[in-house]
């Protein structure tokens, strides 16, 4: 079997005194979509913390196309290729779209198997149409389903290895929410790799 594009064992992490992750384990190969689900509070978000360094993980291994990560600061991770779709989408607010979607691309060379249609400002306009209509408005003129848009669109700019979204449609509108999947569908259909990270939904 191919070593997997990302893989975490017994991974521990935590605030302070207080565990949240006991010997969390997860392996994605390359170009696949794997879905992470639970409730509120079961460390879904502190399991992306732990994979992009943003809380180095108290025990474990953590890695990237063979590479440990799990150690290593958040700049040198996204570096390695993966994009994060951030909870609460962390756009710039007092940035155009266009300035949101340029201000971190990157252009990668011989990472994906794939480079002859790299996502391009113009590639992620024909993907979220509402986000060429809306190129020179704030990013706080935006309503949340296109903030949304515009985070998954500034992600896909860093051209990364892997994508991963944190409650990727979390508040928004069904047909938002629609519109956004397909979205992702797309994305998908071209081999990118995505971990998608999502509450499970309560049924009455």
């Amino acid at each position: 079997m191919s070593t997997p594009l990302l893989q975490l064992e017994a991974v521990d992490n935590g605030y302070g005194i207080s565990q949240v992750l006991f010997g969390m384990s997860l392996s994605l190969q390359a170009g696949q979509c794997v879905s992470l689900q639970g409730r509120n509070g079961m460390g879904k978000s502190t399991t992306i913390k732990s994979i992009m360094g943003i809380q180095s993980a108290w025990r474990g291994k953590i890695a990237f196309k063979g590479q440990c990560i799990e150690k290593a600061p958040s700049h040198a991770i996204a570096k390695l290729g993966l994009g994060l779709v951030p909870e609460g989408r962390q756009i710039f607010p007092n940035l155009s779209v266009r300035e949101n979607l340029i201000a971190t691309a990157i252009l990668r060379h011989g990472t994906r198997k794939d480079r002859s249609n790299p996502w391009t400002y113009e590639r992620v306009l024909t993907l979220f149409p509402r986000l060429g209509e809306r190129s020179k408005n704030f990013g706080n003129q935006l309503s949340g389903g296109e903030q949304q848009m515009l985070a998954i669109g500034r992600a896909l700019m860093t051209n990364p290895e892997l994508l991963i979204l944190d409650e990727a449609t979390e508040g928004l509108s069904p047909l938002v929410r629609q519109e956004i999947w397909q979205a992702l569908r797309t994305v998908r259909s071209e081999g990118m790799s995505i971990l998608v990270i999502d509450k499970i939904s309560r049924r009455s």
